[in-house]
């Protein structure tokens, strides 16, 4: 069945309104929406119209420790039922879907590795509120970091925010961290390989064909400071996917990307400070996408849409 779109509603184009206005008045298409289905202790699969899209893995056991240190989100591939995202093992074992950390994270003057994870956990505590509809799903994750003698160096409020967007998109979400230093005064460090916000494709990418794509032609993630995006192509198989990660203007500046690693993790890097018991607030947006990438004009249209929400 075809879909009659209006021409202008281009993806990464459109608003959130128009693109849905435009599939909603196609005759006859599921209009199921969203839906959070909760595995207790162990994961959050997101659906959207029946079919698994992403799923947040949260499983804490001390007895399997290396599989379970931080909590992650998966990114599923067009059928909904195998990560295009990498979880535990591998190369660079702790390198997992869309996730968080830094390799010098210093509190109260201590040094601690939560990037490698040589330094202590952070465990999934509750999820604080989760709510989901035709347009949108998200929910809201309480995760403590802990040092390994079992110290809370930081509590954090790690919430995703789903948007239906038209085929090929996979996913849409914005991820947003709030991290309280409950610890004593925190610096935020280490360096653009080891810390920050970060995707890793799954481990089984083709690294020769592996491709960054940058808001400029010529610019280089090593020296460009606070690039508002960055995107990169891979290949599983057969298939190509494509993800943009978006840098919110809010966030702290003299941000720097790693994009470069065949092997395709990639993120930005900020190193903030704060004080005990103020927080830190980071948003980035990951626009997920099966085959090649678009024009660069798209991903910057993308940027823009996202950069405007409140």
């Amino acid at each position: 069945m075809m879909l009659a779109l209006r021409p202008r509603l281009r993806i990464g184009a459109c608003t959130i309104l128009s693109c849905l206005a435009g599939l909603a008045a196609a005759p006859g298409l599921a209009a199921e929406g969203f839906e959070l289905q909760d595995i207790p202790g162990q994961s959050l699969e997101v659906k959207l119209d029946g079919k698994p899209v992403a799923r947040y893995e949260y499983a804490y056991d001390a007895e399997r420790l290396h599989d379970t240190y931080k909590p992650f989100l998966h990114v599923l591939d067009a059928a909904g039922k195998d990560p295009i995202t990498k979880g535990p093992g591998g190369f660079y074992t702790h390198h997992r879907g869309i996730f968080i950390g830094w390799s010098k994270l210093t509190v109260a003057g201590k040094s601690y590795d939560l990037w490698g994870m040589g330094g202590g956990v952070q465990i999934h505590q509750k999820f604080l509120d989760q709510e989901s509809g035709p347009e949108r799903a998200s929910f809201t994750a309480e995760v403590h970091w802990k040092a390994k003698s079992g110290e809370v160096l930081l509590e954090e409020q790690r919430t995703f925010v789903f948007q239906r967007r038209p085929a090929p998109t996979l996913v849409l979400v914005d991820v947003v961290s709030k991290l309280k230093a409950v610890g004593g005064d925190v610096v935020f460090n280490g360096d653009p390989e080891h810390a920050g916000v970060h995707y890793r494709p799954a481990d089984e990418l083709d690294k020769a064909q592996t491709k960054y794509l940058f808001p400029q032609e010529g610019n280089d993630p090593r020296k460009d400071r606070d690039l508002p995006w960055v995107a990169e192509t891979y290949v599983l198989g057969d298939k190509a996917y494509t993800v943009q990660q978006m840098d919110y203007p809010g966030n702290p500046r003299e941000t720097i990307w790693s994009a470069y690693r065949d092997y395709g993790r990639f993120g930005a890097f900020v190193k903030p400070e704060i004080k005990r018991g103020e927080s830190l607030t980071l948003r980035y947006g990951f626009w997920s996408l099966a085959g090649e990438a678009p024009p660069r004009e798209e991903f910057q249209r993308q940027w823009e849409e996202f950069a405007k929400q409140p």
